[in-house]
């Protein structure tokens, strides 16, 4: 049986050896035991406040095998994003190029630069190991997050995004870094993915502010903007069954999928209800399977 719950602090060992078979570009989820211990004190502290509204609150939950006692995914919420780190994407815009001279009539894709501070709940760090990719388990660690947040919807911004991840080979490279970030950063992709969780400060200092015009990218850079990555797609077929959609909002790093819904919208939240247990059985029925929390926040 697996349980999802808040993660507490003697799971860090384990977090640490399931974050070793994590691939290149599961950017909240390093190995680095540090970052890692610092995320599951925020998370404990979130818990411990118990917010009337979202002020930044970062949510981490694992899933336990109560047979092996074997941490065996992860998956988090952050109430809103944005404060004092700002939270950077790139908004996919259209420009009208026009000449009454030569009789032209344009209509371009660029690439604006967005900076939100007083942003939306976020989900992610969304990972179960290998072992455990079996049918219905992904969605149960997607979708149990959704069920906490129907609880305390106070606790949560309206709107809900989530940053899928873009397209990369098997090195972690990024067509979409490769044709437009190297240039700014003259780093590798993967390492300027995992420096922007620790400090956005870089982001700022080098990051072109002007808009960037998609048809003058390379055009592999062009043919990966908001698409993901191959093993990404069963997460984002899960958030779309659940009213996610694409809000033409791009990673800055390797131009993956932003995709929203309002909090309220969402299906699991729609379709949750509140009752009362009045008896529990031995045995298991033949009814459908459910997702059921206990209602405490905690």
């Amino acid at each position: 049986m697996l349980v999802f719950r808040p993660v507490e602090t003697g799971d860090l060992d384990q977090l640490v050896h399931l974050a070793t078979l994590a691939d290149y570009g599961l950017t909240t989820l390093p190995t680095d035991r540090d970052y890692l211990e610092k995320k599951v004190l925020q998370s404990t502290q979130s818990f411990e406040r118990s917010p009337d509204e979202p002020g930044g609150e970062t949510y981490f939950f694992v899933a336990e095998d109560l047979e092996s006692g074997q941490v065996v995914g992860t998956s988090g919420i952050v109430s809103r994003v944005g404060g004092f780190e700002p939270f950077y994407m790139y908004e996919i815009k259209t420009v009208l190029h026009e000449s009454s001279t030569l009789g032209v009539h344009k209509e371009i894709q660029v690439l604006h630069l967005v900076a939100e501070h007083d942003g939306p709940c976020e989900i992610g760090t969304l990972f179960l190991s290998p072992h455990y990719r079996r049918s219905g388990v992904g969605r149960f660690l997607s979708r149990s997050r959704f069920l906490f947040m129907a609880d305390y919807s106070q606790a949560f911004a309206e709107m809900v995004i989530a940053e899928m991840r873009g397209v990369s080979d098997a090195t972690g490279q990024s067509p979409f870094w490769e044709g437009l970030g190297r240039h700014f950063f003259d780093i590798d992709f993967p390492k300027a993915d995992y420096l922007s969780i620790l400090n956005k400060k870089f982001i700022a200092e080098l990051m072109p502010t002007h808009p960037i015009y998609i048809s003058l990218l390379p055009d592999k850079a062009q043919a990966v903007i908001g698409h993901v990555h191959e093993k990404t797609m069963p997460a984002l077929k899960i958030l779309e069954v659940e009213g996610f959609a694409f809000g033409r909002m791009v990673d800055i790093f390797d131009a993956g999928p932003i995709v929203r819904c309002p909090l309220a919208e969402l299906k699991t939240v729609r379709e949750s209800v509140q009752a009362k247990v009045l008896e529990v059985a031995e045995g298991q029925g033949e009814t459908d399977s459910f997702i059921i929390t206990n209602g405490q926040w905690d």
